[in-house]
């Protein structure tokens, strides 16, 4: 499954975001392993961050976002996508794709 996390980070041990679409990376995990790290061209700027991250992450084919909180947009993007999401706080982009396995 290719898992996407927002992440204030680069690396796996890095905080999961407390935000979606203004996070400021975003770590994929294809089985288990760190695939590609987006740095999110949508975290400055104005309206429409989650959807922009929304459709970001579909076309890599994403099939699973975590993060700290999800906008009603994004949310409502990703439910049209048949994408699932899963909100995590206080919990390291590693311990977050753990608890995604399980």
């Amino acid at each position: 499954m290719k898992i996407a996390i927002s992440s204030s980070g680069k690396e796996k041990n890095s905080e999961i975001s407390p935000v979606s679409g203004r996070a400021e990376y975003y770590l994929i995990f294809e089985n288990g392993k760190l695939i590609e790290t987006i740095s999110n061209p949508f975290r400055m700027g104005g309206g429409g961050a989650g959807i922009g991250v929304a459709q970001m992450l579909a076309n890599k084919g994403v099939e699973m976002v975590i993060s700290g909180k999800f906008g009603p947009n994004m949310t409502a993007f990703l439910d049209e996508k048949k994408i699932k999401y899963k909100t995590v706080q206080n919990k390291t982009v590693e311990e977050a794709l753990k608890d995604a396995k399980t």
